[in-house]
């Protein structure tokens, strides 16, 4: 039997519901009166068992909770136990028998936010108990909350710095610029990079994009960038280097379903030569003389996919003076036109590369061609979006067995 009151409409809703359990018609009766006699404007429901309570609070909604330490199937903190194993995230008040402040004490130790005694409560200190249990169980939760965001981002900055790694390169002639910007809303997304030189001169490019958003895609492409770099640090064939980390990722995926795109370049010691290859990814563009995207690779296939995958790398000549520039689909997913009707694409993108390389550094291009789709968009992209660039001046040093040597055959020291 359920016995109401009117609803406080200066409470939401949750809040201004009150549950009472309570085995003693007298008792419930008595507090009953005390909070209608206050004006507390509670509507009061009523249980006469812990497992009628527990019941209860599975399928409604309450602000607190009076619960008696007495209960015909449950007796002292083993009521406040069972109880809050069913509802943690409700204000509880304790009533206790006379003299008995230490089981009031030890409820409050167990999670109960007050507890109250029996026979020494009037009607306005009980309304002012509900209400401070009330407001301290949300200040509880908020602290609560608030901690878990503080854990999140402590997360998410320990994945970003795996995600976004400084990159190594010996040569002071070779520029190289890195950015990241994850889509709207989110922190972190599935997007990787990694650029690193090797002792002989070679340069490795890697950029990565697995397949959906969060902390889980972000925690899999850091375990993934980690392997592909340890890999060239041991100077595994270049050749073998997707097999690999096509092996690494069927191992640390949690569904089988998750894939990975990704674009993958050697240059060569004399920056004259690079071999690129493609895991169902977009080719880089080269953006001198003028933007123009790399020929792509329609029969490779992404990591993961279609195990076991097989790749084949593609040779390409460079100018004595070049700039590639690597990136994410993100950055071509976005609209542009009134009303944003038309999509980017690649020839979107080409269009603002041309107006971008008139910038001399590298940095400045990438920017400012990352600030002109998103402008194009209208707001934040609508993917995460990785963009690498990477740059070779005309007449400037070279490598060559494994010594730095300038153009004119002296050794740089």
């Amino acid at each position: 039997m359920y016995e109401t009151e009117s609803l406080d409409r200066s409470t939401e809703p949750s809040d201004g519901r009150l549950l009472l359990v309570e085995d003693d018609d007298g008792d419930a009766l008595l507090v009953e009166e005390l909070l209608l006699l206050a004006g507390s404007g509670f509507e009061i429901v009523r249980a006469r068992t812990l497992a009628e309570a527990r019941q209860l609070v599975r399928t409604e909604s309450f602000g607190c909770v009076l619960l008696d330490l007495g209960l015909p199937d449950g007796q002292g903190l083993e009521v406040v136990r069972d109880f809050l194993a069913e509802a943690a995230n409700v204000a509880v008040i304790c009533f206790t028998g006379l003299n008995d402040d230490r089981s009031g004490a030890a409820a409050v130790a167990a999670g109960a936010q007050d507890y109250l005694v029996k026979g020494q409560v009037d009607g306005e200190l009980l309304r002012r108990s509900i209400r401070y249990a009330i407001e301290r169980r949300r200040a509880e939760e908020q602290s609560r909350q608030l901690y878990a965001s503080q854990l999140r981002a402590e997360e998410n900055a320990r994945l970003e710095r795996g995600l976004l790694p400084l990159t190594q390169t010996l040569d002071p002639a070779l520029g190289v610029t890195a950015r990241y910007r994850p889509r709207l809303g989110e922190l972190l997304g599935g997007d990787f990079y990694d650029v690193i030189e090797v002792p002989d001169g070679r340069v490795f490019v890697l950029l990565g994009d697995v397949a959906g958003h969060g902390p889980d895609e972000a925690a899999l492409g850091v375990s993934l960038r980690i392997a592909w770099r340890a890999l060239v640090l041991a100077g595994v064939d270049p050749s073998r280097l997707l097999p690999v980390l096509e092996d690494v990722l069927i191992r640390e995926r949690r569904s089988d379903e998750i894939f990975v795109q990704a674009s993958f370049c050697v240059i060569d010691p004399d920056r004259l030569v690079a071999t690129l290859w493609l895991a169902a990814h977009l080719p880089p563009m080269l953006l001198d003389p003028t933007p123009t995207q790399l020929p792509g690779d329609p029969t490779s296939s992404a990591l993961g996919l279609l195990p076991p995958g097989a790749w084949r790398g593609r040779r390409i000549s460079l100018p004595p003076k070049w700039r590639l520039l690597f990136y994410t689909d993100g950055l071509v997913e976005g609209r542009r036109g009134r009303g944003l009707p038309q999509i980017l694409g690649v020839p979107g993108l080409l269009e603002f590369a041309q107006e971008s390389r008139t910038l001399s550094s590298g940095a400045a291009v990438v920017d400012d061609l990352l600030d002109r789709v998103q402008r194009a968009h209208g707001g934040a992209m609508p993917d995460d979006v990785a963009v690498v660039a990477v740059q070779w001046p005309d007449g400037r040093a070279t490598w060559a067995n494994g010594r730095a040597e300038r153009s004119d055959g002296k050794v740089r020291r």
